[in-house]
């Protein structure tokens, strides 16, 4: 099932699912799980991704939500920072009858999702956050935040590159207009440990979203918020959340970066480094993400 819900009178969300038990009252429903992908940074929902959910959903109902700016909702000309973000995800669980779920994103959906966590506490049941870093807090050498790292190449975007780029006032959208394709399709690749797994129909997808009138800037306007991102999780940060967390890296990207990061503003935190992948570990090794998201949601 699929559908779309007015988080305002002047935007839409959509969320795609393959899973038909969305649409039962919640008391009749299995234990719900809202996921956001993001492979690279374009906020697109692309097909790779159903690779994992297919192990998912005959344990959870799944929603994969397409967050504003993204995929097939909306593209609203303010509130790209993830607090207001994670609002739209907890209206849409409360529209789907959701009263507590467990709440899973990469990239930009991990911050999203960690902010869903921090601002909505009593609704999170476990929390996954997967292959980024959060705004404000320190970081290693070589990843944004941290200090420079000479054994990384110039377009290594761990040096943090991208932050600078997309957070100039129109210069994203005056260089990206009709080059979306060459771009992101470079972007994503060079975020892999197998460039390969990101196929043509994948591109379609992931490119179609950029390409939509305002999709460029829905993607910048995230990184124009950072800043605002960081002093909105500030309080947070200071008062860990205690929900449960698991803190996904790729072993050919963030490693263990990303949970030694979560230990500063969680409580309860494991940590996971999937082998053979690279920054979109749901292209990469699905399988192997699967089974490290079950055997946590299994243990509580």
């Amino acid at each position: 099932m699929s559908g779309t819900f007015r988080v305002t009178s002047a935007f839409l969300i959509r969320w795609p699912s393959g899973n038909s038990e969305v649409g039962l009252p919640a008391r009749l429903c299995r234990d719900h799980l809202i996921v956001r992908w993001t492979p690279s940074a374009t906020g697109a929902t692309p097909a790779p991704s159903a690779a994992t959910e297919a192990l998912l959903t005959p344990h959870y109902t799944v929603i994969a939500v397409d967050n504003r700016g993204a995929g097939g909702s909306q593209r609203p000309l303010t509130g790209y920072d993830t607090a207001t973000m994670a609002g739209d995800v907890a209206e849409l669980a409360t529209y789907l009858g959701f009263d507590q779920f467990r709440v899973a994103g990469e990239d930009w959906g991990a911050a999203i999702a960690y902010a869903v966590a921090a601002f909505h506490r009593p609704r999170v049941r476990q929390l996954v956050f997967q292959e980024t870093l959060l705004p404000g807090l320190a970081a290693g050498p070589g990843l944004p935040g941290g200090g420079q790292d000479p054994s990384l190449a110039a377009d290594d975007l761990r040096t943090g590159w991208h932050f600078s780029f997309f957070s100039l006032p129109n210069v994203p959208e005056l260089l990206l207009a009709g080059r979306e394709r060459p771009f992101w399709t470079w972007y994503a690749r060079r975020q892999m440990w197998d460039p390969s797994a990101l196929g043509e129909e994948d591109i379609d997808e992931m490119v179609h979203s950029a390409e939509q009138p305002g999709g460029t800037r829905a993607i910048a306007e995230m990184y124009r918020a950072r800043q605002t991102d960081a002093e909105q999780n500030r309080p947070h940060y200071a008062d860990p959340i205690s929900c449960p967390v698991l803190a996904v890296g790729a072993q050919a990207y963030l490693g263990d970066e990303v949970s030694k990061q979560l230990t500063q503003v969680a409580r309860d935190v494991r940590g996971a480094v999937i082998p053979a992948a690279g920054h979109n570990i749901a292209l990469e090794n699905p399988a192997a993400l699967a089974q490290v998201y079950l055997d946590f949601f299994a243990g509580g």
